[in-house]
């Protein structure tokens, strides 16, 4: 089961791409993409909602602290307006922090079907998704300023989940602890050790990922480039 849903999220993501670049600079584009962007958000709220039910309530799990929790508001954002801090974000977090939930799901999460695997599954791919769509599809090019702003607006965010970790007892962003799966975290050594090496990890990965859109042959997206 996880391999075909890593398979059907490879393959969307060769149709996102294939798809936007054939619409690109178009009415259609910014329409697809709005739309894109308000069906996430409006699924986004639904499983807030739902988390926050009285029958499903957890205050390990159901406070939107997570960094992904922050990721799907943030995505909605730069698909529906695209201010550049938040195509950043969606870059930067969507294709790292993100992919881990993909790449190392909790085995609940494979189990069986249920309402929670089809919002962790759906929501996550399509956070996934978003990136290759703004990036590869529609031509968004990410420069160090973008990189600087995620830096900072992740620590930023790390620095929230931990004071709500320390005052409720909670776990959110894994900071206070490693999460039950298997994770990179398992071989970034005990706390607090992987954190500091997230940090590095997190700075050196985004630095190689922007560096290729900053050489001077790189192509830029000039209309809306520089928007935000």
């Amino acid at each position: 089961m996880h391999l075909s849903l890593l398979v059907v999220t490879a393959l969307l993501g060769v149709v996102v791409i294939w798809g936007l670049r054939r619409i690109r600079g178009t009415a259609a584009e910014v329409m697809t993409t709005r739309t894109a962007g308000w069906v996430l958000l409006a699924v986004t709220l639904m499983w807030m909602g739902w988390v926050m039910l009285p029958s499903n309530w957890d205050v390990g799990r159901s406070l939107p602290l997570h960094f992904s929790d922050a990721l799907r508001f943030i995505t909605a954002l730069a698909l529906i307006w695209r201010p550049r801090w938040a195509i950043a974000v969606c870059y930067f977090w969507g294709l790292t922090l993100n992919s881990q939930a993909l790449l190392t799901p909790h085995p609940d999460q494979l189990m069986r079907l249920s309402v929670d695997t089809i919002f962790y599954w759906g929501l996550h791919i399509a956070v996934f998704l978003a990136p290759l769509a703004l990036i590869w599809g529609i031509g968004y090019r990410p420069r160090w300023r973008d990189f600087t702003v995620t830096y900072s607006l992740t620590l930023a965010w790390a620095g929230l989940a931990m004071a709500a970790n320390a005052m409720l007892g909670t776990n959110y962003a894994f900071l206070n602890h490693r999460p039950e799966a298997s994770s990179v975290l398992d071989v970034l050594g005990p706390w607090p050790i992987y954190i500091l090496a997230q940090m590095v990890l997190a700075a050196l990965v985004w630095a190689l990922m922007t560096w290729p859109w900053t050489r001077p042959s790189a192509p830029r997206k000039t209309r809306g480039s520089q928007s935000g």
